[in-house]
C-alpha cells in the first residue's frame, strides 16, 4: 500500500498544531446557593392554599367541553385504529394465506 507522508506533510504545513494556542481560563465556579428555609407542615399546608387560590381554575363549562372533546377525540381515535387494524388483517391474511381453510 502507497504511503501518504508527502500528504501528511503537506496538511501539517497548511493547518496550524492542535494545542499550540493559549489554554482556555478555568471556569468560574457559580456562588454557592443558600439552603432553602425549611418550613412545618402547618407552615407548608398554608403556602398551599395561597398558591391554590392564585390559579385561574377553568369555569364548569370549560371542563364540560373539554371532557366532550376528550370523549369525542377517543371514540374517533379508536374508530380509526379498528380500520387500520381490521384491513392490515385483511392484507396479510391475502399475502400470506393464514387462517384459510
Amino acid at each position: 500500500m502507497a504511503s501518504n507522508e508527502p500528504s501528511k506533510k503537506a496538511d501539517l504545513a497548511r493547518t496550524p498544531q492542535r494545542g499550540t494556542a493559549t489554554p482556555t481560563p478555568p471556569r468560574a465556579t457559580p456562588p454557592a446557593r443558600p439552603a432553602p428555609k425549611r418550613v412545618g407542615p402547618v407552615e407548608f399546608l398554608s403556602q398551599v392554599r395561597d398558591e391554590g387560590r392564585k390559579v385561574t381554575w377553568p369555569t364548569r363549562k370549560e371542563t364540560v367541553v373539554t371532557t366532550v372533546m376528550v370523549f369525542i377525540m377517543v371514540v374517533v381515535a379508536s374508530l380509526f385504529f379498528t380500520v387500520v387494524d381490521q384491513a392490515m388483517r385483511y392484507l396479510v391474511t391475502l399475502i400470506l394465506g393464514v387462517g384459510t381453510n
